[in-house]
């Protein structure tokens, strides 16, 4: 079975404006050292025709769209569907983010929707799981998090289950600058990974690349890449600024 893939994802969330990304995305390119890390930009739609073009010449530098709509086509001002998203030179969708599940209130349902089409769609999803911190302090994480990963991913097929990667976002430590201990960080991915195993079999468990979201820093990326089932991030804040991300991508 193929190793799993180390990934570092930026999420640049709803920041920068036209020229500000695309400045942004060249400083990427202009600085990126050579590497088997798959490096993902993960920009607001209006960037993802500009940035595609941008990073077309460097093959580990892929791009992620930051939501999609389940539907193909249709009535739904305001929307954008995952053929739209292919169009621009999507690779990844980042899907079932904490906040889209909290401020859009999307169920486990509706993002296993968006997963399927975005695999019939030929992008891979990035599956967005992780607990608020009342949820954490009540001892009930792994129950929440199980619940999410099921509802959320295992009606798949194993081939199209081995396209998705996972990203373990505490919600408690997303743009706060509180940080999961990366032995906390650790404990999380290894259960992830030990449901992925009872249901899909030990060889896609070890296959799937599970990364870490909350409050990645290049101060901590590296003691959290370290852990053993930890495959990588999925970076807020530090994504915006070109030597930060490419600080946390060297780290891994």
């Amino acid at each position: 079975m193929s190793h799993r893939k180390n990934i570092v994802a930026g999420n640049w969330k709803m920041n920068k404006d036209y020229e500000e990304g695309r400045t942004l995305a060249r400083e990427v390119v202009a600085k990126l050292q050579p590497s088997d890390t798959i490096v993902v930009l993960g920009a607001p739609f209006i960037h993802l025709k500009g940035v595609s073009h941008i990073i077309s010449e460097v093959n580990n530098l892929c791009l992620a769209a930051q939501n999609c709509h389940q539907e193909e086509d249709g009535a739904y001002t305001g929307e954008i569907s995952t053929t739209m998203l292919r169009s621009v030179g999507c690779d990844y969708v980042i899907l079932g983010h904490s906040e889209r599940r909290d401020y859009f209130e999307e169920s486990n349902q509706l993002i296993n929707a968006k997963v399927k089409k975005t695999l019939a769609a030929g992008m891979l999803p990035i599956f967005c799981c992780g607990e608020q911190l009342p949820v954490r302090e009540a001892g009930d994480h792994e129950k929440l998090v199980a619940q999410q990963v099921k509802e959320g991913l295992f009606d798949l097929s194993a081939e199209d289950f081995s396209k998705v990667v996972i990203a373990y976002e505490p919600v408690w430590a997303i743009g706060t600058g509180v940080t999961a201990s990366p032995e906390q960080a650790q404990e999380m991915h290894a259960f992830i990974r030990s449901l992925v195993a009872e249901h899909y079999g030990e060889d896609l468990a070890n296959a799937t690349s599970i990364l870490y979201g909350g409050s990645v820093k290049p101060s901590n990326a590296k003691e959290l890449f370290s852990q053993k089932d930890v495959d990588g991030g999925l970076v807020g804040g530090a994504s915006l600024n070109a030597s930060d991300f490419l600080a946390i991508v060297a780290a891994m």
